[in-house]
């Protein structure tokens, strides 16, 4: 009785310790970052003036940006292709089932969580110098960002299979592809889909970014029209692209309900 006391009385240190130190990091970072109500309350008068340029949206600007925005999905399914297909074997080496060293596993995971830690628009700054202006350096960035989030997911996935069927192919004498292709592949081939659809739907929002960096698709028709100040346009793409990405995260979402 007298332990589950202490326990109990432990359990509610912890817990206002950890109030207290999100609090604090919070009211630290508000006064760093110079966060105030007077800030936001001061600029509602021109948030009131931007929304008034904006409205109504040119309706005719539509067809002029819609090979933008095909260029846009392009970029994000091929750089998702690329980097689901880098993906998979890597994920392989990453897994401590499949991978029985672990020298070859943790140099695998340490790449991934390298390449994860640079951001997409990063990726594509660094790419435009080398390829140029186009989409060819967005869908470079897409594929490295695609590889870093599909092979963390994936080799997790992989290490938690049922490991039955990769003793008993063992013990008849199977080798290793045989091993991958019947004893791995279909035990994550629905989860390796879904990721790679999950990817998908973040690379769409992404690609429409990357344009401000050079890299080709609807944010670069974007960024020019903010930089002339054609608010009724810009207002144009973000309905466009809004209802571009809705509609593929609600096909998303249908494929992958299919497959798991």
């Amino acid at each position: 009785m007298i332990e589950a006391r202490k326990r109990r009385r432990m359990a509610r240190a912890k817990r206002m310790v950890t109030i207290v130190f999100m609090i604090g990091l919070i009211w630290f970072s508000i006064l760093q970052t110079g966060v105030s109500i007077q800030t936001l309350l001061a600029g509602l008068p021109n948030m009131k003036t931007l929304v008034k340029e904006m409205f109504p949206p040119d309706w005719s600007y539509f067809i002029s940006i819609t090979e933008p925005m095909l260029a846009t999905v392009r970029m994000a399914v091929l750089g998702t292709t690329f980097g689901a297909l880098f993906a998979f074997p890597v994920a392989l080496f990453a897994s401590s089932n499949v991978a029985k060293f672990p020298l070859i596993y943790q140099i695998s995971r340490f790449i991934m969580n390298l390449i994860r830690t640079i951001p997409e628009l990063l990726l594509a700054a660094l790419f435009v110098p080398i390829f140029g202006i186009g989409e060819v350096s967005g869908i470079l960035a897409i594929t490295v960002f695609s590889f870093g989030i599909i092979a963390k997911l994936l080799y997790e996935a992989i290490e938690a299979i049922d490991p039955g069927p990769l003793e008993a192919m063992t013990a008849v004498g199977a080798n290793k592809m045989q091993w991958i292709f019947y004893g791995i592949l279909p035990q994550v081939s629905a989860h390796f889909m879904s990721y790679a659809l999950y990817s998908f739907e973040i690379n769409v929002r992404a690609a429409a970014v990357l344009g401000y960096v050079g890299a080709g698709g609807i944010g670069l028709i974007l960024n020019n029209a903010l930089s002339f100040y054609q608010y009724d346009r810009v207002l144009t793409i973000v309905l466009y692209t809004f209802f571009v990405v809705l509609l593929i995260d609600l096909a998303s979402n249908y494929v992958r309900r299919k497959l798991i």
